[in-house]
């Protein structure tokens, strides 16, 4: 397992941050969460979204103080703890309640208003995780300038794909997860939620031997920062090329579908086609006032034709 503790530098945003994310076939149902750390202003973020089946998600957000002890702090943060164990397996948790609204598009402005609440769900959830492979670095097989423009999303970038169990309890439902695909992401340094214009990053599993993990910033000279690896039968090919054919997006902000080519390390290209499900979109303000929206989603997916891939679909798109 990488060093999950790292040295921050000066900069008030520079933050050590752990994803998690599963999608339950069988259940139907679709969960993400993240933990995120900023030692440098003392702030822990938090938050978990849950796609329901009936359509509606439910999730929250938090933010709360982590008293000055980075470095010897336990990842936990209002609720939610990352664990993670000397065998490179995981817990995730959480403990508290999730509001849960009919349209996944209004989660963000349930604070504003009461009325878009359909319930307010007691939640537990107790899931193990057990790695599939080694963790994937990003940074280790990026171009010079792939990895100067990734800057603007952190320094370094782990990824590893695993078996996920245990349970999710909202409210008088509960779910039994038993051994469904879910992947773990580890990232640290400065992320500039409102200085990159369009980034788009998903994960994807067709099955337990294969699955694609591509991430690109894409910046407004058409210059583009790609990462990420294809995992088949048991090894990691980096991403080392990346073409972007299409993106379709509602107001130029929520997205609908897409069209990458990359080409791995073995010299291969393949071609991928999404569909984003129901989006939560989660905005972001910068300093001067600039909105940009981070999307959420779970969507279907398409690899050189091999259709059943399925996984997270999310694209960051400042708003103009």
């Amino acid at each position: 397992m990488e060093k999950l503790v790292h040295k921050p530098t000066s900069n008030p945003q520079w933050n050590e941050s752990f994803y998690f994310c599963f999608s339950d076939r069988k259940n139907k149902v679709n969960a993400m969460a993240r933990l995120g750390f900023k030692p440098n202003i003392d702030e822990a973020m938090t938050f978990l979204l849950v796609f329901l089946p009936d359509g509606s998600v439910a999730g929250y957000t938090g933010e709360e103080s982590i008293n000055g002890e980075w470095g010897n702090h336990s990842l936990a943060a209002k609720g939610m703890r990352f664990t993670p164990h000397h065998d490179g397996s995981w817990s995730i948790q959480y403990e508290g309640v999730l509001v849960q609204v009919e349209k996944p598009s209004d989660f963000p402005y349930v604070s504003q208003d009461k009325s878009l609440i359909k319930a307010v769900l007691p939640t537990r959830m107790m899931l193990e995780y057990k790695p599939l492979h080694e963790a994937y670095e990003y940074s280790a097989h990026m171009t010079a300038e792939s990895l100067e423009i990734g800057k603007k999303a952190g320094d370094g970038h782990w990824e590893q794909i695993g078996l996920v169990e245990g349970t999710l309890t909202l409210g008088e439902d509960t779910f039994h997860v038993s051994q469904q695909i879910g992947q773990r992401d580890h990232t640290y340094g400065v992320r500039d939620w409102t200085g990159v214009g369009d980034w788009l990053y998903y994960v994807v599993w067709f099955n337990e031997s294969l699955a694609v993990n591509p991430a690109a910033i894409v910046m407004e000279d058409g210059r583009v920062s790609w990462g990420g690896f294809l995992y088949k039968d048991g090894v990691n090919q980096p991403i080392v090329e990346m073409r972007i054919l299409e993106q379709r997006f509602i107001d130029d902000v929520i997205p609908l579908s897409s069209r990458i080519e990359i080409v791995t390390g073995d010299g291969e290209t393949h071609l991928l086609e999404g569909k984003a499900g129901p989006v939560v979109p989660l905005p972001f303000i910068g300093a001067s006032g600039e909105l940009s929206v981070l999307s959420q989603s779970f969507g279907d997916f398409t690899l050189d034709g091999l259709t059943g891939g399925y996984g997270s679909f999310e694209t960051l798109r400042v708003k103009n």
